[in-house]
């Protein structure tokens, strides 16, 4: 049996957070940022036994990633040091109360010089989950390769492999994109994507449920469709199944994506049926918009009824 539950790969960002507009100036507070670390603590916090595997810089700003990590109960044993390239940063400005700006720095980062090489150790794992983001392969031709190694190894394995679109217009064209995703996306288990990202690994402009329909086809067992407010869907050989979402006040929508995949994945981990995997995905993805930060209030799995259950609304005592 396998010491890892969870396998994740891609680049771990320093986000420097500011509660007003950047060009005033004023104080940043530092943190741990990535789509795929978030999804790695949000299973790490539920119990489960998650790694990241990844480049991080030299310097003290790699420590910082890596400590952070740990700290969570994240395994770092497949991350390298690079003392040559700079950690990725991400800047992030409350630019209103309902709306905040990111802005990265990560062009010849250490991330980004991702390689097959480093991914062979983490790999050899034989991690039960396998989870990847449409993000890693838009950083560089090498982090392309790897990703694309990766996937087409874990498949081959057997194992169960996650790939969330996510994608990002700074990085890479509609078109380039597509070029990339559609055929990792034949490789994986779940595809996870907004509606508006769904064509990405499927036909220009298709519709959802004919894009949906083209994935099964090639051997992808669910297609997750997030809906933000609306909750999400879910398709399947046996049909359509839609879960509402977990009403919240919303502060910051950073890594709600993230969290949904996380709660989703951790249901998969636990043999739930697709119905209450959802509701998990849901229940993480409100956790995370009621909270500052990218993953900080993500629950413990012992706060998994906070949001959802009686003690919804009140002051614990």
């Amino acid at each position: 049996m396998s010491d890892v539950d969870l396998l994740t790969v891609g680049e771990a960002l320093v986000s420097l957070r500011s509660p007003g507009p950047l060009a005033t100036g004023g104080a940043l507070t530092m943190h741990l940022a990535g789509a795929e670390c978030n999804v790695a603590i949000g299973l790490a916090r539920l119990g489960h036994r998650a790694a990241w595997a990844g480049r991080v810089s030299g310097d003290e700003l790699g420590e910082f990633v890596l400590r952070q990590l740990r700290a969570e109960g994240v395994g770092t044993d497949g991350a390298r040091r690079d003392p040559d390239r700079p950690a990725g940063l991400m800047f992030l400005e409350r630019r209103t109360a309902d709306v905040t700006r990111v802005r990265y720095n990560r062009a010849g980062s250490a991330g980004s010089a991702l390689s097959v090489d480093d991914l062979h150790g983490p790999l050899a794992s034989g991690a039960r989950v396998l989870h990847l983001t449409g993000i890693t392969p838009a950083l560089s031709d090498s982090a392309r390769e790897a990703v694309t190694w990766a996937v087409r190894e874990a498949a081959g394995a057997g194992t169960f492999v996650s790939l969330d679109v996510n994608y990002r217009a700074r990085l890479w064209s509609r078109e380039a994109a597509r070029a990339t995703l559609t055929p990792l996306a034949g490789y994986a288990s779940v595809v996870v994507a907004s509606a508006e990202e769904l064509d990405l690994v499927a036909e220009p402009d298709a519709d959802e449920a004919t894009a949906a329909a083209a994935l099964l086809r090639r051997g992808v067992r669910t297609v997750l469709v997030k809906l933000g407010a609306d909750g999400a869907r879910a398709y399947t050989d046996d049909g359509v199944t839609h879960v509402a979402a977990v009403p919240v006040t919303a502060v910051d929508t950073v890594g709600a994506g993230d969290a949904f995949t996380a709660g989703y994945l951790s249901g998969h981990l636990d043999g739930l049926d697709l119905a209450d995997r959802l509701r998990r995905a849901v229940a993480l993805g409100a956790f995370a918009v009621a909270a500052h930060g990218d993953w900080e209030g993500l629950p413990r799995r012992d706060e998994l009824s906070l949001i959802t259950g009686s003690a919804a609304g009140t002051t614990l005592r």
